[in-house]
This record gives C-alpha cells, structure tokens and sequence, in this order.
C-alpha cells in the first residue's frame, strides 16, 4: 500500500501591524495569490488530501482555506497545534499518528524545511527545496502499510513547486 504526503509550507504572510502575535498574522495579497495557484496545481495534478492538517496560525488556516475553495470537495481540516514551529521530529510524530492514505500538513519553517530535507530519499532536483521558501509544496510518497511505519529517508519525491513558477505561466 502507498501513503501520500502532501507537504506545504504556509503562504506569505503580512508584517504589517505590529500588535499581532506571531500566531494570528495573516496571509499578504502575494501569500494569497500563492495559496489559489498551489490549490489549482494540486487538483491539477490529481493530489487531493482526505485530511488537511495545520497548525492552527492564522497563516496556516487561511492558506488552506484559499488552497481549499479549488478543490471539488473540501478535506477536512484538523488543528495540530505541535505543528506550530514543530521540529522535523516533531512533525514526524504527528505524521506517524495519522490513518488516512493521504494526508497535507501545512506548517512553518524551519521544522518543515527540516522535515522535507530528511524525510525523502532523495531531494527533488530544485534550487530551491532545501530552503522550503513560503507555500513550497512537495508531493512525497510511502511504500508503507500504515503511518507509523514511516522513517527518515523512506519517502519518494513525487513533485515540488514553489508558487511563484506557478504564477509566473
């Protein structure tokens, strides 16, 4: 059996007003933009989560709600809250506690940036995955049964897009 983990980093987002806390700032109009042409890119090429798992900012909530208003039917949407600023090994846990077959987790980096790094077997050949920049998205895949059998360096690297090749076409 193959599981799918459809990996993204939230879209931009705003540092414009000073008296938000880190958690509840929101996405800029470029993190915006890059949410709805990731969400289209991911129907595009068939990666359609069962369940959205996001660390309950702000950020990761509305990239998945503009990500989402793309897709035919809406996955469901759960709050990890150790996703927010979660270590790889962190993320690794919440991953391993899952059942669904294909599961996106929208977080933050470093620990995202970290985790995708570690996770594949091999990197995807792009300039840019190793810094994970804001709505990077890898679609990686498992030849495990269930979740908890994943582990470092067992993932195969299906896709990568960063939103700006995207939006550049």
């Amino acid at each position: 059996m193959t599981r799918t983990l459809i990996l993204t980093r939230h879209a931009k987002s705003a540092w414009d007003d000073p008296s938000l806390d880190d958690f509840d700032r929101t996405l800029n109009g470029r993190g915006r933009k890059s949410a709805v042409a990731i969400g289209n890119w991911l129907v595009e090429t068939g990666a359609l989560p069962d369940i959205v798992l996001v660390s309950g900012a702000r950020r990761t909530v509305e990239t998945w709600g503009r990500m989402a208003a793309a897709f035919p039917a809406t996955a469901t949407m759960q709050s990890a809250p150790a996703l927010y600023h979660g270590s790889a090994s962190t993320i690794l846990s919440v991953l391993r506690a899952q059942r669904a077959p294909t599961i996106m987790l929208i977080g933050h980096n470093p620990g995202i940036g970290e985790f995708a790094e570690r996770i594949v077997h091999t990197p995807p050949d792009h300039p840019r995955f190793l810094d994970y920049p804001t709505a990077a998205t890898t679609v990686i895949t498992f030849d495990v049964a269930e979740w908890s059998d994943i582990a470092w360096g067992s993932g195969h690297a299906e896709d990568f897009v960063i939103p700006r090749e995207l939006l550049e076409k």
